[in-house]
């Protein structure tokens, strides 16, 4: 005789829910054969770095968009037995920041915003100097960046790509661009300690951060140029995402057409098959195709 419901029978549940519910049942016989919550923590952490390099190399976006809530809803269960796992948190920091580029408003501030909490969690675990650094006096604020080292760049860069994303979605909120200057701070740091971390990730979050704003507004357009094209350079061109960023906050902020078609024109041509960088890359191709096609009107 069966010991699953009817209501909860595999076969009745779409692709996303088949997934959570093998995945849980997985766990919970793991349980039940160790009685040892250790290995349940090692267990989730393994299949949750299995999810995110899954997600990463996939080349179906419909796919993962469509398993967004599944992916999102499964980390977070995860969290719920282990909350104080670093590795957890970081994983769900990064796909909640790395899925709100699927929504748009408030849900993407809302997605956003988790992500970062996440972030700082995971700091404050990792390193105690980190717990509360968002509401230190700058000064202090400043002792805390310089004191990090090399191997706290992956949980730092962590932080900072979490909050630059959240100051992405919130830049109609003055108390969100008054914190752009201590991430600025931070990835600066990171670029110190290891400017190639993440394809050249720290120049390519840089690079936005300069150019939220034109110069009139206290921007810095050009010293995000020289960010953008050190983050091309140290990925050798394979991240494609930085030449859409390039293209959409640079090239337009100052008008230049040229520079702009050339560099999406480039992504379009790539090919988007890279290790952990696939499934962006074809983002970054849809998103240039769109990009394109409004060039015209917009210059």
């Amino acid at each position: 005789m069966s010991l699953i419901p009817v209501r909860y029978n595999p076969l009745f549940l779409n692709d996303g829910a088949q997934v959570i519910f093998r995945l849980v049942n997985i766990l919970f016989l793991a349980w039940m054969l160790t009685g040892c919550a250790s290995l349940v923590s090692g267990i989730t952490t393994k299949m949750a770095d299995d999810l995110s390099s899954t997600i990463l190399n996939s080349d179906d976006v419909d796919t993962v968009r469509e398993g967004v809530p599944a992916y999102l809803l499964l980390i977070d269960s995860f969290l719920r037995s282990s909350p104080d796992d670093p590795q957890l948190l970081l994983a769900a920091s990064s796909l909640n920041g790395a899925f709100s580029s699927f929504t748009e408003g408030e849900r993407t501030r809302q997605m956003t915003g988790k992500s970062l909490n996440y972030a700082f969690s995971a700091g404050c675990i990792l390193k105690k100097s980190l717990c509360g650094m968002r509401a230190l006096e700058f000064e202090e604020y400043e002792k805390v960046v310089s004191q990090l080292g090399t191997n706290q760049v992956p949980v730092a860069y962590a932080i900072g790509v979490a909050w630059a994303g959240w100051i992405q979605a919130s830049t109609d909120d003055w108390g969100a661009i008054a914190e752009l200057a201590r991430v600025k701070l931070l990835m600066e740091r990171i670029i110190e300690l290891n400017e190639g971390y993440e394809n050249g990730g720290p120049h390519l979050y840089m690079g936005g951060l300069e150019t939220l704003f034109p110069a009139s507004m206290g921007g810095k357009p050009e010293k995000g140029r020289v960010h953008f094209e050190t983050a091309l350079r140290l990925s050798n061109e394979k991240y494609l995402m930085t030449k859409v960023i390039f293209a959409q906050q640079y090239a337009r902020l100052v008008f230049d057409q040229t520079l702009h078609d050339r560099l999406l024109s480039e992504v379009l041509a790539a090919d988007p098959v890279s290790e952990g960088l696939t499934l962006i890359n074809l983002i970054a191709q849809e998103r240039a195709v769109k990009l394109l096609a409004e060039s015209v009107e917009y210059f």
